[in-house]
């Protein structure tokens, strides 16, 4: 069963963790995961200009080694770069050392200073070898764009029926199915309803 917010028991284990932002702003705060992609990160970008938005983009540290200038690239746009880790580990099926070593092995191309578990999956002893010196990053709205079996309607509606003051949203910067064919549709969206969006978490 797909989940489109982080359980309690999650919220509980990550205390210090960024699940949503405590706003009485009407503020949404975009997020990007896995790239940066030579496909579909510069189509991305010129959408995010064309609405005047701004991101948080959580690269992959073996693409932003390979594709150095795409992360030079989203930065001179004006959003953040953040770490995804090197590889895309799952911390649950990680040893604490070599999972921290992964996210430290990406910090050279992506943040040493912003973090996001890939799969949003840690364990407690990883979360405490990360937090002194990373702020971590979850999200309060999953849209499940990187799933082929889930619609660009449905991933629509899960954004749009749950967005609320704070959200921190996750979406993903890869070609396909990706969000591009539904982010426009969104923004114009949130903004007829008194939505901003903010680029800083």
């Amino acid at each position: 069963m797909r989940s489109f917010r982080p359980g309690p028991v999650t919220r509980l284990l990550f205390p210090e963790a960024v699940f949503r932002v405590n706003t009485p702003e009407k503020l949404l705060y975009l997020t990007f995961d896995d790239g940066p992609d030579p496909v579909s990160t510069p189509g991305l970008l010129d959408e995010l200009d064309e609405l005047g938005v701004q991101g948080v983009f959580f690269c992959s540290g073996h693409a932003a080694e390979r594709f150095p200038e795409l992360v030079e690239r989203t930065r001179r746009r004006g959003h953040i770069i953040g770490n995804h880790g090197y590889e895309h580990l799952c911390g649950w099926k990680t040893q604490v050392k070599a999972y921290l070593d992964n996210v430290e092995k990406a910090v050279p191309y992506t943040s040493g200073s912003l973090f996001r578990p890939p799969y949003g999956k840690m364990t407690p002893s990883q979360y405490r070898g990360l937090k002194s010196k990373f702020r971590i990053i979850m999200w309060d709205i999953m849209a499940w764009d990187f799933d082929p079996r889930f619609s660009p309607e449905r991933s629509l509606n899960v954004l749009t029926s749950r967005m609320r003051p704070g959200s921190v949203i996750v979406l993903h910067d890869i070609p396909s199915p990706g969000c591009r064919s539904f982010l426009r549709r969104f923004v114009e969206t949130a903004k007829v309803e008194g939505f901003n969006f903010a680029g800083d978490i």
